[in-house]
C-alpha cells in the first residue's frame, strides 16, 4: 500500500511540474501585451516595430513546435523538454540583460521555442504516469494555454511597475531555471522508437509554409490586406503547404504522418480545437477591450494597464480549479462529453456577455464563465488526440494540435484588429464601437455552438475515448 501511495505521489509531483512548465511557456505569449505602449519609449523604437515582440514569439512557437515534438518522439521526450525549457530560459536572460530592441527581439524569439513544452509534457504524461494521473495531468496541461495567457496579462503590469521591463524576463528566467533543475531530478525519460532519419526537407518546407502563413495573418492589418507583401506571403504559403503535404505523404519517415493527421477523426478534433480556441482568445481580447476603454464609450470601464489583467485573473483561476473536475468527467463520461459540455458553457457564457456587460462585476463573471467552458473543452482535446495516434507519434500529433490552437489565436487577433478598423468607436478609434462589441460576443457564442456540432460528429477512438 505504501508503494502505491509513493507511486501516486511521484506521479502527482511529475504532473504538477510539467503543468507548471506549460503555464510558464504559455505565459510568454501575453507577457509583453500590457506593456506594448511603453516599448517605443523604453527601447527607442516605433510602435509598429514594438509589435514584433509579440509576432516573433508566436512565429517561432508555430514553426518550432512541430520540429521539436517530432525530435522528442524520435530521440527522447525528456531530452527535448529540457531543450525547449533551456531555450526559453536563455531567451529570458538575453531579453533581461539587453538594453536595446534587437536583444529583446532575440530573447523573445528564443522564448517561442517554449511552446513545444505543452505537447511534449502531454506525451510524457501519457507514457510515464498512471492512466488516472495522466488524465488529470493532461486536462491541466492542456488548459495551460488559457491559464498562462490570462496570467501573463494579469502579472505583467505590476512586475514592470515594480522592476522595469527587465523584471518580466528575469522572473520568467528564474522560474524556468528552477523548473529545469526539477525536470532533471524528477522526470524520467520514456522509451522512444526512432524510425529512420529526421525529415529535413519536410521541416524546411513546413517552416517556410507556416512562417509565410502566420506573417500574412498576423501582419496583414499593418501591411494592408491587399499589399504586395501580404499577397506574396499568402502566395508562398498557398504553394509551399500543398507541396509539403505531398512530400510528407510519400516520405518513408515523415516529420508529420499526414495520413493520420488528415484522417477524419484527427481533422475533426483539430477543427474543434481551432474554433474553441478562437472563443478563448476572443474572451481575452474583448475583456481587455472593455476594461481599457474609456468610460465615455458605452461599455468602457476606464481601467489602467497595470490593473486590466485582474479582470482576466478569475478566468485563469477557474481553469486551474476545474481541471481536476474536467478529468473526472473524462474518466466517467468520456472526452467527447467533456468537449461538448465545455463548448456548451462557452456558448452560454458569451450569450451572458452579450446581454450583460459594461459593469466590472458582469465582465469578471462573464470572463470567468468562459474560463469554465475552456477548462472542460481544452481538457478533452489532447486526450482525444493521444488516443487516436500510435504511441510513438503522441508528441508530434499534440504538437500539430498546439500549432492549430496558436494559429487560431493569430486569426482571432487579426480579425479583432480588422473589426476595430472597420467599426471603431466614434469616441476613440482605438476601441470597438458598441455594436461591434455585441457582434463580437455573438460571433464568439456561435464558436461554442459550432464546437458542440463538430464534437457531435466526432468518431470516437474507442468506447472509453482514452488510450
Amino acid at each position: 500500500m505504501r508503494g502505491v501511495t509513493s507511486g501516486e505521489e511521484r506521479d502527482e509531483r511529475a504532473v504538477a511540474l510539467l503543468a507548471g512548465c506549460g503555464m510558464l511557456s504559455s505565459l510568454q505569449f501575453t507577457l509583453v501585451v500590457p506593456v506594448l505602449p511603453l516599448i517605443p519609449e523604453l527601447l527607442g523604437t516605433t510602435a509598429a516595430d514594438a509589435s514584433w515582440l509579440l509576432t516573433i514569439t508566436l512565429l517561432i512557437g508555430v514553426v518550432g513546435t512541430p520540429i521539436i515534438t517530432r525530435l522528442a518522439d524520435m530521440h527522447g521526450r525528456r531530452r527535448m523538454l529540457l531543450a525547449a525549457m533551456g531555450l526559453l530560459v536563455m531567451g529570458s536572460v538575453i531579453a533581461a540583460l539587453s538594453g536595446g530592441f534587437v536583444g529583446v527581439m532575440i530573447g523573445r524569439a528564443l522564448q517561442g521555442f517554449g511552446t513545444a513544452v505543452v505537447p511534449i509534457g502531454i506525451a510524457l504524461m501519457s507514457s510515464s504516469v498512471s492512466r488516472r494521473s495522466a488524465t488529470f495531468g493532461i486536462a491541466l496541461m492542456s488548459g495551460t494555454l488559457g491559464i498562462g495567457s490570462a496570467l501573463g496579462l494579469a502579472v505583467a503590469g505590476p512586475l514592470v511597475a515594480w522592476g522595469g521591463l527587465a523584471m518580466i524576463f528575469w522572473v520568467s528566467g528564474a522560474i524556468g531555471a528552477i523548473f529545469l533543475v526539477l525536470i532533471v531530478v524528477r522526470v524520467a525519460e520514456t522509451p522512444t522508437a526512432p524510425t529512420g532519419r529526421f525529415d529535413v526537407l519536410g521541416a524546411v518546407l513546413l517552416t517556410i509554409g507556416l512562417t509565410t502563413l502566420l506573417l500574412a495573418i498576423s501582419r496583414g492589418t499593418q501591411w494592408g490586406w491587399g499589399s504586395p507583401m501580404t499577397l506574396s506571403m499568402t502566395a508562398v504559403a498557398a504553394t509551399t503547404i500543398p507541396v509539403w503535404l505531398l512530400w510528407e505523404r510519400h516520405h518513408a519517415h515523415p516529420m508529420v504522418d499526414v495520413r493520420i493527421a488528415m484522417s477524419s477523426r484527427i481533422l475533426t478534433i483539430n477543427l474543434a480545437s481551432f474554433v474553441a480556441t478562437f472563443g478563448m482568445y476572443a474572451n481575452h481580447l474583448l475583456t481587455t477591450q472593455e476594461a481599457l476603454a474609456p468610460t465615455s464609450i458605452a461599455y468602457g470601464l476606464g481601467a489602467d494597464g497595470s490593473t486590466v489583467g485582474l479582470y482576466l485573473l478569475p478566468s485563469a483561476l477557474v481553469m486551474v480549479a476545474l481541471s481536476p473536475v474536467a478529468a473526472r468527467v473524462i474518466l466517467r463520461f468520456g472526452a467527447r462529453a467533456s468537449l461538448m459540455l465545455g463548448a456548451t458553457i462557452l456558448a452560454g457564457a458569451f450569450g451572458f456577455r452579450l446581454v450583460l456587460h459594461s459593469e466590472p462585476a458582469t465582465v469578471v463573471i462573464g470572463s470567468g464563465l468562459v474560463g469554465v467552458g475552456v477548462a472542460f473543452a481544452f481538457a478533452a482535446m489532447p486526450s482525444l488526440i493521444t488516443a487516436s495516434v500510435p504511441a510513438e507519434q503522441v508528441a508530434a500529433a499534440n504538437g500539430v494540435n498546439s500549432v492549430v490552437r496558436t494559429l487560431s489565436g493569430a486569426v482571432a487577433a487579426a480579425l479583432f484588429a480588422l473589426l476595430i478598423a472597420a467599426m471603431p468607436s466614434p469616441v476613440d478609434d482605438a476601441y470597438l464601437s458598441h455594436p461591434a462589441l455585441l457582434l463580437s460576443f455573438g460571433t464568439a457564442a456561435l464558436c461554442g455552438v459550432a464546437t458542440v456540432a463538430i464534437a457531435a460528429f466526432l468518431r470516437l477512438p474507442d468506447s472509453k475515448e482514452l488510450a
